[in-house]
């Protein structure tokens, strides 16, 4: 996902559409987000 908005957004950048750039922005901080928070509550327990 960042690696898909870093296009959108190199592209939102060449093209110089504004569209794209966002998109590229939200995709980047979603795949960043998606990356660092873990889903599903994963702890890691150590015994």
């Amino acid at each position: 996902m960042v690696i898909l908005g870093l296009i959108l957004l190199i592209l939102g950048l060449v093209i110089s559409m504004t569209l794209l750039v966002w998109l590229g922005l939200i995709l980047i901080v979603v795949g960043l987000v998606l990356n660092f928070v873990p889903v599903g509550g994963t702890r890691r327990r150590v015994f």
